[in-house]
Order: structure tokens, then sequence, then C-alpha cells
């Protein structure tokens, strides 16, 4: 089975096509045969596909949309085509995957689209404006482009966190408003997170169900969750992905009297606090420099405020994993995902340094190594262990996408 799985950005599109052999227990295994990335919607935009052991293509061109972007990534996969495939990709499909950012209380886990589907989905968009309107581009270009008997499936990064206890879930409003407009801590990246706690369970052997972690997911976007049994029982984004961690442009756990606060001093709407706090805050608004950790660890040593941007980021992230140890009653180990978390060693090591307290010790030779791939990087032997684990949301959308139509 051939699936193309589209992940979309409020300016990007991401898509792979991936080939899944037969089922669960098969010994045929799951091939990534195409993939791309569309950026820069809007304007002139970059496109970079490639096919697997094949090929790669760059070029550039405008694209005002996502379905524009769509269109631009089916028609280069109708001419793209890899070894064993009878006709090229594009021909070749048997459904399609979307990865849909807000699912709020609707969705449970991944579904299969009709027309509710989507009507519930429209309804969702004033929850997640920059992420889920272009999702449902994406998938009305698909049913336009490639007809609406091809099967299509919706995949949620709230499904995993729909596990949390309503102690952690819930905010201490008055409760009639939170049960009149659905007000509750959501949690996104959850695909990422379900992945990364898979992928620890089969490197160490553990069964799903005894799998006790803390995961950091640390990129452009962050988040921690708290994951006893399998299961997503804490994580520190909440109704909307500004909730908890710095991050590259939001401002993460913030007093909310801030923004009535601004709006008076500054003379300006409650939307455009709301903008500062989530595209000019974080790692870009308090160095002024960037939102790119690289470019601020390498200025830290002589810019305070780039050392101020790292240090926050550092305590912020160590403050959660020091929470969900007392949620959870301890954890088995520290999983790091995310392009920062992945590539990162110095960050890595600023935030588990003096955690010794609960049995984590980095081993400094194998952080330093693990870069982008994934393995262990505390030393062997402490009580609780550190992790690389590369997410790929891709991946599991793919599988429940297969799992789905084959049930």
């Amino acid at each position: 089975m051939n699936v193309l799985v589209f992940n979309c950005g409020s300016s990007s599109l991401k898509f792979q096509v991936i080939g899944l052999g037969g089922g669960a227990g098969s010994d045929v295994p799951e091939r990534r045969l195409a993939h791309g990335l569309i950026e820069r919607i809007g304007g002139e935009a970059s496109c970079a596909f490639g096919v697997m052991d094949g090929p790669r293509s760059q070029h550039t061109t405008r694209i005002a949309n996502h379905a524009e972007a769509v269109r631009e990534a089916l028609n280069w996969l109708a001419s793209a085509s890899v070894a064993g495939q009878n006709a090229a990709l594009r021909h070749n499909l048997d459904a399609v995957g979307h990865r849909i950012v807000h699912g709020s209380a609707h969705f449970h886990s991944s579904v299969r689209i009709d027309e509710t589907v989507i009507a519930k989905l429209q309804a969702l968009n004033e929850l997640a404006p920059l992420h889920n309107p272009p999702a449902l581009a994406a998938i009305n270009a698909c049913r336009t482009e490639l007809g609406s008997a091809l099967p299509m499936v919706a995949a949620f990064d709230t499904a995993f966190h729909q596990t949390l206890p309503d102690s952690a879930a819930s905010y201490a409003l008055p409760y009639d408003l939170s049960e009149r407009h659905g007000i509750r801590r959501y949690g996104f990246h959850g695909l990422a997170h379900r992945y990364v706690t898979l992928r620890y369970g089969e490197l160490t052997g553990t069964p799903r169900d005894q799998v006790t972690i803390i995961t950091l997911h640390l990129g452009n976007g962050c988040s921690a969750s708290a994951i006893r049994h399998g299961q997503s029982v804490d994580t520190s984004m909440g109704f909307t992905p500004l909730e908890g961690l710095v991050m590259g442009t939001r401002s993460g756990d913030i007093d909310p009297t801030v923004m009535s606060y601004l709006m008076h001093k500054e003379g300006v709407s409650v939307d455009e606090v709301e903008s500062w706090l989530n595209t000019r805050s974080g790692l870009r608004g308090v160095s002024g420099v960037s939102n790119d950790m690289r470019e601020l660890l390498a200025q830290a040593e002589g810019n305070p405020r780039a050392r101020l941007a790292v240090e926050l980021f550092r305590y912020r992230a160590r403050k959660y994993v020091g929470a969900y140890l007392a949620a959870l009653g301890g954890a088995s180990a520290l999983v790091f995902s995310g392009g920062i978390g992945e590539h990162s060693p110095a960050i890595r090591a600023n935030i588990c340094a003096s955690m010794q307290w609960c049995g984590l010790e980095l081993d400094a030779e194998r952080n330093t190594r693990l870069q982008g791939t994934e393995g262990p990087i505390s030393r062997p032997g402490a009580r609780m262990q550190a992790y690389v684990i590369p997410s790929d949301e891709e991946i599991l959308i793919a599988r429940d996408t297969a799992e789905l139509l084959r049930s």
C-alpha cells in the first residue's frame, strides 16, 4: 500500500510517499518512496523534491496558497517513479493521510475523512488559525485533483493527549465558561510525542504499557510531555500551542494580565498583543537577534541578550522536567526530539546539568557524537537514561491510514 502523507505548516508543505507492507507482523519493510518540501507559500516558493535512492530536484515558482502547493506536489509525482512501481507515483497511490494540528475534543484518534469530518474541522479553524485552514485547503485540493473515491485520513496532533486526566487538562476558570466554550488543555506535537514513545519502547525492548518517560520536543515550537504506561498524562502546550516552554518566536508561559497591561500601555488590540506573543517573543524576542539556536549559542559569550535567551530556554525546559518527574513519581528516561533536541549537544547538556539527584547523568562523548541520529546519550548504568530519538510524524500518519483502510 502506497500512502501519500501531507504535513502542512502555516507557510510550508511537506510530503512523503510511504510504501507499507502487509500489515501488523509483516516482514515487508516500510519504504519512503518520495519526499518533498515546499517553503515560503504565498510568494516565490522554493520546492525540493526527491525519490528513494534517486535524483533530487530544486526549483522556485510562485505559489499563492496551500491548494496550489498540493497541485505542485501532485504534478511532480505524476512524473516521478521508483523501481518496483509499474507507473508514476501519482498513479500508484492507495490513500492520502493528512496531519491536522487541532482536533479539539471531537477526535480521539485518526479518522477517515468524509463530509462530516470536514465540517467539524472547519468549525475548529479559530482554535488553530495558522495550521488547520492550510490542512483543510490541502484536503480539498486532494479531493479535486485525485477524486473523492481515493480514501483520505486525518491524523491529529491533539489526539495523543486525550488521555490527560482532568486535573492536568482543566484550567481553574469558572466551570460553566470552560464547558460552554470547550476551554481545556488540548496539547500539541502529539504525533511527535507518540512516535518517540513507541520508538523508545522498540529501542529498549520495553512494552508500550510499561513505558514511563519524559519527552522534550525542542524545535522552533517546543513542548514537553509526561508519559505514563505509554500514555500522555501531562503536556506543556495547552488550549493553544502558545503555552509552556520558551520557543523560537512564542513566549510560552506568561502571566495572562501581561496581555491587558500591554494593550493599555501600548494602545493596541488583543489581536496585536497575541501576535507579539506568537511571532515576536521567545528566543527571537529576548535576544533581538534570531530564533535560531545555533546563532544564539555562537553569540552567547559576547552578547548578554543572546545568552539570556539561551538560559531562559534551558531553565524552562529543566523546570518542566522536574515537574514531570514529580507528577510521574520518577521516569525511566528523558528523550529529546525536534531540531534543537536532535542536533544540539550543548542544549541537551545544559538541560541535564546537575540532574544527578534523579539519576540522570549524560555521557559527554555520546552526547557530542549523536546529532540527528537516535541512541542513548546517558552514562551506562545511569538510573535515569537519556535518549535522542528523531521524531517521524509521517510514518505514524501512514501507518494509521493503512490500518484504518484495512479495518
